[in-house]
């Protein structure tokens, strides 16, 4: 079911419990009202038939009569006249009765000196009436027939009434929400059209203070997000297809040449280890690829767990001198504190492994000495690691652009790599709830410096 259709019924349907609500108010007030009126009309009559019978001496039969004669064409109202003692001294018509009175009858009107009450559809009083200072009990009761015709006619104007009003909110409602909406629906055809070459379109926001207003910004703002992810994956893309077909090329055109012509062991030797050499590169940029896509979706539900970071650092170091022999990375554990919360993280191993890694080789790559100084201390919730060289040192362009995907530094374009190393170890590290920070001075050398909430900082916290 549409917004629209939902609003349509859900304002109609409160609509028009309102007015039904009024319009039954309106009844039940007018029949209150010709209730009450009624009963003051048969109160004037039981008086003024009280007077004719008791203070004008009208003969019974000439009241009686008249009362019968009129009876045939309104619906007249009938009156009985009593002592306190309960003798009948008038009555209009007792082959008729309409009302039985009782001695409970008579006992009530002398203690409230006035009652009102129905009898089915009869409306009945009974009242004390005070003639040269007797008490007389007299009863009236009628049929209000036009009132009723009234009620009756009203009952069905108001059923009319309801039903037309209805029809016509409802109408109104979908109207109305078809008019507040049109925005919306406007939003959804222009969505529905878009493509990905029409990522720049925005849409033009009408009233920046309203709920549509504000819907539109969020679609704005989510276009934006996605052009420039779109974007980032476009030059991502290109990025990674020309990282890949640089040794790729490489390596179909040293097996090509090897098959022009025979060739001697140590040449044929060389050409295999060359191969070689670019099959590495394309699979390290491979590798380093899929560690940057699980990044990306591994957010919060990457496994984690307690990990010392100078045991992690020494099993790194072990690892990086076994594939690279003429690497050194000297460790400074001086400032290691005594309290193994202080220097352990919660975090993932094999991430954390990789961070690390490329901290430490690109130290190695970029120093004379092929040296990685690191350093551990703590500060506050902070456990702190410091990977310094004495190499090329970094430009204030460098340093900004450091961990874009598949930046090269102004000094490193003669040494290898892809450009992804640094990228992915800033998500790694944001990933561990830290930061990565650079600090370094051309021809002097380069410091990254690691932040990661150690585990003291989680449990007093």
């Amino acid at each position: 079911m549409k917004i629209r259709t939902k609003l349509t019924i859900r304002y109609a349907g409160a609509t028009a419990f309102v007015f039904i609500l009024f319009m039954l108010t309106i009844y039940i007030s007018t029949n209150r009202s010709r209730s009450r009126e009624f009963y003051r009309d048969l109160k004037r009559e039981a008086i003024t038939k009280a007077h004719l019978f008791l203070d004008k001496k009208v003969d019974a039969e000439t009241m009686q009569s008249i009362y019968l004669s009129n009876r045939e064409f309104i619906d007249e109202v009938e009156v009985a006249v009593y002592d306190t003692a309960f003798h009948l001294l008038y009555h209009d018509a007792q082959q008729i009765d309409i009302v039985k009175e009782t001695p409970q009858m008579i006992e009530d009107i002398l203690l409230n000196k006035n009652i009102e009450f129905y009898q089915e559809d009869y409306q009945v009083v009974g009242l004390l009436y005070n003639y040269e200072g007797t008490n007389y009990i007299v009863t009236a009761a009628a049929f209000d027939g036009y009132g009723y015709a009234k009620q009756e006619s009203l009952r069905w104007l108001l059923i009319l009434l309801t039903v037309v009003g209805l029809v016509l909110l409802a109408s109104l409602g979908y109207i109305l929400a078809k008019s507040a909406l049109s925005p919306v629906s406007l939003l959804v055809q222009k969505v529905d059209k878009m493509t990905a070459s029409d990522l720049n379109q925005r849409f033009l926001i009408q009233n920046k203070e309203d709920e549509l207003g504000e819907l539109t910004q969020t679609f704005n703002k989510m276009l934006d997000r996605i052009e420039q992810s779109f974007n980032a994956q476009k030059m991502f893309v290109s990025n990674v297809s020309h990282e890949l077909r640089t040794p790729m090329a490489a390596l179909k055109a040293e097996l090509e040449i090897s098959l022009l012509k025979g060739r001697s062991t140590e040449e044929y030797k060389m050409a295999i280890e060359n191969a070689l050499i670019d099959a590495k590169k394309v699979i390290r940029l491979i590798e380093d690829l899929l560690d940057l896509a699980k990044t990306d979706y591994l957010k919060e539900g990457v496994q984690k767990e307690k990990i010392r970071l100078d045991e992690l650092l020494l099993d790194v170091r072990e690892s990086i001198l076994k594939v690279s022999p003429d690497y050194f990375v000297e460790l400074s554990f001086v400032d290691i504190p005594t309290d193994e919360a202080l220097i352990s993280v919660l975090g993932n191993r094999y991430l954390l492994c990789t961070a690390f890694m490329n901290l430490m080789e690109n130290n190695c790559k970029y120093s004379q000495d092929k040296t990685s100084y690191i350093r551990i201390s703590y500060k506050d919730d902070l456990a702190i690691i410091y990977f310094s060289d004495r190499g090329v040192g970094m430009t204030p362009k460098d340093i900004e652009n450091v961990f874009l995907p598949f930046y090269r530094g102004e000094n490193t374009n003669h040494i290898d790599g892809n450009g992804i190393g640094m990228t992915l170890t800033q998500r790694i590290i944001t990933l561990h709830q830290g930061r990565i920070s650079i600090a370094s001075v051309l021809k002097q050398g380069t410091t990254f410096i690691i932040k990661i909430p150690h585990l003291g900082a989680t449990m007093t916290g």
